[in-house]
């Protein structure tokens, strides 16, 4: 069988029955998540999983890395420029996450250079946390560099948030609030950005 149709299936015997009432008033008022995620493609690295959240309570956009691009509107496509536009904007959501993780192929592409296969937008995609990069001191062994990597990226994501003039106004009216997490796939440790420095979450 299908694998999506197996999985579907099971979702309707298993959490449709529970779940019923939610789908229903959520279909019925919409949608009025408090929060919104920037994370990772990766299909390790699930938020809702991670934040033990339900249908309704997360607007998420993933692309390679969980990266936030700088303000920057023109003629091109802005993906994940026109989520945080609809999530701040018109859902008003209270909170952006801005969810790393380890092991991160797109972190290592940007370190090592994309596959050979995949440059043709992961590469370009990949420029936009070359800054993060030159943070990152060069003396240190690859593995630390990608560790290091992944913090920085999840800072200048942060940062690049504050280029856009309304999550920047919302922001210091106190009606939003930014947050960065890095999620260990290894030990299932979530940390959390605090006075610039990751701490785990308790």
């Amino acid at each position: 069988m299908d694998p999506l149709i197996e999985g579907h299936l099971r979702f309707r015997a298993n959490t449709w029955p529970a779940e019923r009432d939610r789908y229903v008033a959520l279909a019925q008022r919409g949608q009025n998540p408090e929060t919104m995620v920037i994370a990772c493609s990766d299909s390790r690295v699930d938020p809702q999983t991670i934040f033990g959240a339900g249908p309704g309570e997360l607007f998420v956009v993933r692309n390679v890395a969980g990266l936030v691009p700088t303000y920057s509107p023109d003629s091109g496509y802005h993906g994940t420029s026109a989520a945080l536009e609809f999530g701040v904007r018109v859902l008003k959501v209270a909170r952006i996450a801005v969810l790393g993780h380890a092991l991160c192929g797109g972190i290592r592409a940007m370190v090592e250079g994309a596959p050979g296969v995949a440059r043709d937008f992961v590469e370009p995609w990949m420029r936009i946390a070359e800054p993060a990069l030159d943070a990152v001191p060069r003396q240190l062994s690859i593995d630390d560099m990608l560790h290091s990597c992944e913090l920085e990226v999840v800072r200048l994501s942060l940062a690049n948030l504050g280029t856009f003039p309304w999550i920047a106004e919302a922001v210091s009216a106190g009606a939003l609030k930014l947050q960065g997490f890095r999620f260990d796939i290894r030990s299932g440790v979530l940390t959390t950005l605090i006075n610039d420095r990751f701490v785990p979450v308790s």
